[in-house]
């Protein structure tokens, strides 16, 4: 599984190419699944740029993906979005078109209340596990571990040199994970590194204009398709040459 992550909490001043509208969303979307993706990972924004988990915001974002593809579609649940846990888990209480799945950053506060409610609404739940936060420790004594649909392993180091490390930390830090799947990614310049550890270690990762605006050779990406596509071009070069 190769999972595109459209836009983060980027904004529109780190590059033209970045899809923040639902119809900008919705196009760069089904060029990715066109090039490879089977899943979407989205920050629903509002008009002036933000990352919101208001129900309106994220009516309108789904609905404009799920027009053009057919394959699963994802949310973040970020505190950044909504810092008080309380007005976070009240939000999601108040979704009316429901994601296939929401990422639920488990070192943040408030984070087990709103897996627990994805999973009463039939969300599926991501566990982002982040390197460098108490995340796995808190997701391996968390009672709703087993009940998740997958890890995913974020690796937040940017460096190229120990990104690689890092993630192999993580990933030892996590130990069994509950038994479920883990998806691995990493971010800036360590993006590239990690993908392609992902790929010896047999795991889905993820790749997209969230994690890095650059492809493998350094160049400036024109959009997430080609992220895609170069992503499953080393992903498949690296998990022969394992």
């Amino acid at each position: 599984m190769v999972q595109v992550c459209l836009n983060g909490s980027r904004s529109a001043a780190e590059g033209a190419v970045l899809p923040l509208s639902p119809e900008e969303l919705a196009r760069a979307a089904a060029q990715a699944v066109a090039a490879g993706a089977t899943q979407v990972h989205v920050h629903p924004k509002t008009p002036c740029g933000r990352d919101s988990l208001s129900p309106r915001v994220l009516a309108a974002t789904l609905e404009a993906i799920r027009s053009r593809v057919r394959v699963p579609v994802g949310v973040t649940t970020g505190a950044w979005a909504e810092p008080d846990p309380a007005a976070r888990l009240a939000r999601v209480r108040s979704w009316s078109v429901l994601p296939d799945f929401a990422s639920v950053n488990w070192h943040e506060p408030g984070a087990e209340a709103v897996a627990g409610q994805l999973l009463a609404l039939g969300v599926d739940v991501e566990a982002g596990i982040w390197s460098g936060t108490d995340g796995a420790a808190r997701f391996a004594a968390s009672p709703l571990g087993p009940r998740v649909l997958r890890v995913l392993a974020e690796v937040t180091d940017p460096n190229p040199a120990t990104a690689e490390d890092s993630a192999r930390s993580l990933l030892a830090g996590l130990g069994p994970a509950h038994g479920r799947p883990v998806l691995l990614h990493g971010e800036e310049g360590g993006t590239w590194p990690v993908l392609r550890l992902a790929a010896r270690l047999g795991l889905a990762t993820r790749i997209g204009l969230e994690d890095t605006l650059f492809l493998a050779d350094g160049r400036r990406a024109s959009g997430n398709a080609q992220l895609v596509a170069e992503g499953l071009l080393q992903y498949g070069s690296f998990q022969r040459s394992s």
